[in-house]
């Protein structure tokens, strides 16, 4: 896990591949009854999707997408998962749902795969509020394609004032499905109803949706409340791979999410004309009002360049042409190494030609600017952030869940061709191996 090159970021240099605490033992509450128990059998299987065309892929508890999660903030959940015949194993990583390092579900990482015929438990307190997915991240780049993911979400302890629906967009070979379904799907609500419609991106691209009918407010990103959002009309909404958008509609109203699929919300058989997608999309750099960032990103102690490119070269022995960090191939990439409390600031700058959706695990981070321009709207925050090729972004977050966490693109095929870095803490070990016993692979 040292990587290629250990990156202090111009903060104090600590001892690194030792210390007095391990990956392991960074868990959840191993004690106490859980509030919500969950069983998870995972299984590599031919299924049929809501409208009746059958795939070929896995699935959670006999179903793609898997069960829908809901707990309420607070909740001590406790998840097992079987793997009843994934040969290659499996995992569950509860992405932007920022847990202990050993509950987080990285093959080779965070803990070893889960062969065929074992299990392995998750064990975390659900202390964010929001929008969240699950999907595995063991040979994640086939695995998530083919159908090993579910939703997850958070409720705050008070009642939303909102209908509450979740729509997760996934392309099963070229079918576009929203919640399993192509086509148009429609969900009840009374005309003048207020209906949060919380947006989940499982794919690999950026999603693009836009609303007909009605106004709508953006009111959360990636589980993070919008200070003061505003009505918007003309504008669409761009989800980066892995990230989630929550808008509020007003039924009656239809949420496109391209390729065919839509919700309509509204009275039953209620039909809404869907309009063309808005060449224009909201700018999150300027959306909302500002609020104060309980850390000043201008005090950092550190300050990381992760710079994406591509150039010709090696990757696992193969050749190709391969995703570059800081001008390096994997597994020569940064290792960006923090100590528990700093300020981390850091310029993602992408040069490689394509789109990339970066995810840093275990963490939140507030987006400071883009291509030099200052972030003037409500905080910005992120786990999955959209860099198109050309842009640079600063982004600044506190080091506050110790561990060693992956920081990569989550286009997951991206990902398997070398697109990966890792942030780690001082003092903590790592016992996990990529390979060995489980044939650990993270992507």
């Amino acid at each position: 896990m040292d990587m290629g090159l250990v990156d202090y970021g111009g903060g104090p240099a600590h001892e690194h591949g030792s210390g007095t605490r391990s990956v392991a033992d960074l868990t959840g509450p191993q004690s106490g009854e859980p509030d919500v128990a969950v069983d998870l059998d995972a299984r590599k299987e031919s299924f049929e999707l809501a409208g009746g065309e059958r795939v070929d892929g896995y699935t959670l508890n006999g179903t793609s997408p898997g069960p829908a999660l809901e707990v309420h903030q607070g909740d001590l959940v406790q998840v097992t998962l079987t793997n009843v015949d994934v040969p290659d194993g499996v995992t569950l990583h509860w992405h932007g749902l920022d847990v202990p390092n050993a509950e987080d579900g990285v093959a080779g990482v965070t803990q070893d795969a889960v062969l065929p015929g074992e299990e392995h438990v998750y064990r975390f307190v659900a202390e964010d509020a929001g929008t969240y997915w699950y999907h595995s991240h063991q040979v994640s780049h086939a695995q998530v394609r083919g159908g090993l993911f579910g939703t997850l979400v958070v409720l705050p302890a008070e009642a939303l004032p909102e209908t509450d629906l979740v729509a997760a967009v996934h392309n099963y070979a070229d079918r576009r499905t929203l919640n399993g379904s192509t086509g148009i799907t429609s969900a009840a609500a009374a005309d003048g109803e207020p209906v949060r419609v919380r947006l989940v991106n499982t794919d690999n691209g950026p999603l693009r949706a836009w609303v007909s009918g009605s106004t709508y407010r953006v009111v959360a990103v990636d589980g993070r409340d919008v200070h003061e959002p505003t009505d918007l009309r003309d504008e669409g909404v761009i989800v980066t791979a892995g990230g989630r958008i929550d808008l509020v509609v007003t039924a009656p109203a239809r949420v496109d999410t391209g390729g065919g699929t839509a919700l309509v919300v509204g009275p039953r058989g209620t039909r809404v004309e869907g309009r063309p997608e808005p060449p224009e999309q909201v700018d999150l750099l300027s959306y909302g009002s500002p609020a104060a960032l309980p850390f000043d990103p201008d005090d950092a102690d550190r300050r990381f360049t992760y710079d994406m490119g591509r150039r010709v070269g090696l990757v696992d022995g193969k050749p190709g042409f391969f995703w570059t960090i800081n001008g390096r191939l994997f597994p020569d990439v940064p290792m960006f190494h923090v100590a528990e409390g700093d300020v981390v600031r850091m310029t993602i700058s992408n040069h490689s030609g394509d789109v990339h959706p970066m995810h840093l695990h275990g963490h939140h981070a507030v987006v400071i600017s883009r291509d030099g321009e200052p972030a003037t709207g409500s905080p910005w925050w992120v786990d999955s952030l959209n860099v198109e090729d050309g842009e640079t972004y600063e982004i600044a977050f506190v080091a506050d869940n110790p561990g060693i966490w992956m920081d990569h693109c989550h286009n997951l095929d991206h990902a398997r061709d070398g697109l990966v870095a890792h942030l780690a803490y001082a003092g903590v070990t790592e016992p996990y191996r990529v390979g060995g016993r489980a044939d650990n692979a993270p992507e």
